[in-house]
């Protein structure tokens, strides 16, 4: 693919001959146009530098669009507008603008055995919902891994139960997280846990819950306090409103978002990268480049680099793996509904893992006297639920839903499926590893060349966080020298936040 008869040829650059070089204005092609890849886009384009975005869908967004079927809008996963980076919060209303996002309380709690638990946990209401017994039993488990800890706390499995004790962990981490992945929780880098639980502990949560009220107005007035959040901003439409008003934004400044356009080849000489090949109804088209933007998966990135790299850098990529998702919306009368922006399901015996309320975060999503359930299942692509048909996967999103006793099968009025491929990174035991020789290989051989996103850097960004590894590189791009790689390995709970922080991640 580099550059044969039948390519066509999208500007006047020469391959060889990148503007930024001859001091021209960076000619950027950005890879993907969801978060990361817009708002890309959106910062260059505020410079008055516009760019090519490549986008294999049909739609923007990425896993942040927002899906609409005879009327009906779904979340795909759910996406709080909640952020500890400020300039991410000021873009989100800078894009958007305020009157489009609506306020709404945060809220979310586990099932399990018919009852229902807040989430995160909340260690005095979990302790109560189980009973005095049991609670006492998770009190001494707990006690017991402070004084002899898991021994292997690299996986999920022991970071979770170090902190929680093993009961605790058994009841409320480990099956939900095995539905997520499909592999034993043992087989979970407790990066994962790192990511979501950050440095929460039993100890913590009740000693937050009992402290006595001067010490927290005390601490308060020192602004130590960290707090869970209790409302975050939305999208009245869903994400995809975001993304959707981005991309009028940037083409209105002269950028290119090309829908349906698959990236097959990024070709680099001379230590650069120079021109990508995107395919767009098979025909090709080389798009010459001063530097590329990269939020497609990394390793079919450095799959796609003509020449290729070293065998052991190919062996990397093609070991990293991927979850995929699904969504069952089912649509019921709104008092089947539930107060809930979404319900975790720890329940072994049903396979979805969790349920949107989808008419919870936001009412012009559904449709006046009723509501739509967003059951999601966690797969792999090509395996028995993704290639199920949708008529099967709503007769069995309606039977878990009855089976959960959420709902009763026969108020379920209509029904809908969407399915989303690499939705996941895959955390296992070589992932990081993998990473870690791809990195090297890019940072060598293509400098110019910025992984950015979730699964552009095949790390469990938040929205948030893909959106800043974004700014940070047009940054970059422009002669600062951040490292993008620092963003999103804070220590705290990423839904926490400091009362004095000023919304900024650690970078280098």
């Amino acid at each position: 693919m580099g550059g044969g008869d039948g390519i066509e040829r999208a500007g006047d650059q020469p391959a060889g001959g990148p503007a930024a070089a001859s001091g021209g204005a960076p000619e950027t092609v950005i890879i993907g146009a969801g978060p990361a890849g817009l708002t890309a886009a959106y910062e260059l384009a505020k410079r008055g530098i516009t760019s090519t975005v490549l986008e294999a869908d049909d739609v923007v967004g990425g896993i942040s669009r927002t899906v609409e079927r005879d009327g009906w809008r779904f979340d795909i996963g759910g996406h709080r507008f909640f952020t500890k980076v400020r300039v991410v919060d000021d873009l989100w209303f800078e894009i958007l603008g305020r009157d489009e996002f609506l306020r709404r309380p945060r809220m979310s709690r586990i099932l399990y055995r018919g009852k229902l638990y807040d989430y995160p946990i909340a260690p005095l209401n979990a302790l109560r919902n189980l009973g005095f017994v049991e609670a006492v039993r998770c009190v001494l488990s707990y006690v017991w891994v402070r004084i002899k800890p898991p021994r292997d706390q690299t996986t999920f499995e022991g970071f979770t139960a170090s902190r929680f004790g093993w009961r605790l962990y058994r009841t409320f981490f480990k099956t939900y997280t095995e539905k997520v992945w499909g592999v034993p929780a043992t087989e979970i880098q407790a990066d994962w846990g790192a990511q979501r639980i950050k440095n929460l502990s039993l100890f913590r949560a009740v000693w937050e819950a009992l402290k006595p009220k001067g010490l927290k107005a005390r601490q308060g007035r020192e602004k130590q306090v960290t707090s869970l959040i209790e409302e975050f901003n939305y999208p009245k439409y869903g994400p995809g409103m975001m993304w959707e008003r981005a991309t009028e934004l940037v083409t209105a400044r002269g950028t290119k978002v090309l829908l349906g356009t698959g990236v097959t080849t990024v070709h680099h000489d001379g230590g650069r990268a120079v021109a990508v090949t995107a395919e767009h109804a098979g025909v090709p088209t080389r798009y010459p480049c001063t530097h590329v933007i990269s939020s497609m998966p990394l390793g079919q990135l450095v799959e796609a680099m003509v020449p290729p790299p070293p065998p052991e850098v190919l062996a990397a990529a093609r070991a990293l793996t991927y979850r995929d998702f699904m969504t069952v919306a089912l649509v019921v009368p709104e008092d089947a509904g539930f107060p809930d922006n979404w319900v975790y399901i720890h329940d072994p015996d049903v396979a979805v893992g969790r349920v949107q309320n989808f008419g919870s975060w936001s009412p012009f999503m559904v449709k006046e006297g009723r509501t739509c359930l967003g059951l999601e299942f966690f797969v792999d692509e090509g395996d028995d639920m993704w290639t199920k048909s949708d008529e099967a996967l709503v007769e069995q999103g309606k039977r878990e839903l009855e089976a959960l006793g959420l709902v009763d099968a026969s108020r379920v009025e209509a029904g809908y499926v969407v399915r989303i491929p690499k939705a996941y990174p895959m955390y296992d035991d070589t992932y990081k590893a993998n990473v870690q020789v791809m990195r090297e290989w890019l940072e060598a051989n293509v400098p110019n060349v910025f992984p950015v996103g979730r699964n552009g850097m095949h790390r469990y960004n938040n929205q948030d966080h893909s959106m800043y590894t974004a700014m940070l590189s047009v940054e970059n791009i422009l002669g600062a020298t951040h490292d993008v790689w620092a963003v999103n390995v804070e220590a705290e709970y990423h839904e926490e936040r400091h009362e004095d922080s000023e919304g900024t991640e650690p970078i280098g």
